[in-house]
């Protein structure tokens, strides 16, 4: 190989490693907006949910009386975030976790806040090039641990929609159905995006 040649290779070499940065980059911070926008989603459900929705025993559940309210199914999905941060990045805070039998829907709403800025950082440092420190992702203690990826996202906002799926099956139910600008409001992802504090909308490095 020639000094031309080696040089040459060498430049590649430094090129391809910049785009590589850049690239993690803009995924960490798309990261961060996606999940800002999933967890946009939890509060506007618990938002418009009818009261006596929050905590009424599914009607369907059998035996009868048992089965998640709405209220447990929201404080899951907090304290499984919880568990997320506390096994995957426990250099980071942790919240407090959520009392199913107690909880309200502001509580709900003010943890899940919490909870999704522990996992936007969390993802901001394991997608983004934080320095190496979150090298696997641990969904639970009995799981096998992944190595850091978009697999980790995906997992994260997969159980989520799992769950208001679920809650939105349980309010129609119980009597409560959500109102359609709701339900049709979830999927308006470029007015989440805004609302979550972001200038332009998916696909857009802001």
């Amino acid at each position: 190989m020639t000094t031309r040649q080696y040089t040459s290779r060498q430049d590649q070499v430094h090129t391809d490693q910049v785009h590589t940065d850049q690239v993690h980059t803009q995924l960490g911070r798309a990261a961060v907006q996606i999940f800002a926008a999933n967890d946009r989603i939890n509060q506007v459900l618990i938002e418009h949910l009818d009261p006596s929705a929050w905590t009424a025993k599914p009607p369907t559940a059998k035996p009868p009386g048992s089965g998640r309210p709405i209220a447990a199914i929201f404080t899951h999905m907090h304290n499984v975030r919880c568990k997320w941060i506390r096994l995957t990045a426990p250099h980071l805070k942790v919240p407090p976790q959520l009392k199913r039998a107690h909880c309200t829907p502001q509580q709900a709403r003010a943890g899940l806040a919490a909870s999704a800025a522990g996992c936007a950082d969390m993802l901001a440092e394991a997608l983004g090039g934080g320095g190496g420190r979150i090298e696997t992702f641990c969904r639970d203690g009995w799981a096998q641990p992944w190595p850091v990826g978009l697999e980790m996202l995906c997992y994260m906002l997969a159980h989520e929609a799992h769950h208001r799926g679920q809650v939105c099956m349980l309010a129609h139910q119980l009597g409560f159905p959500l109102p359609i600008e709701v339900t049709s409001g979830i999927w308006n992802w470029e007015k989440l995006w805004k609302e979550c504090g972001s200038t332009g909308g998916p696909g857009c490095d802001s």
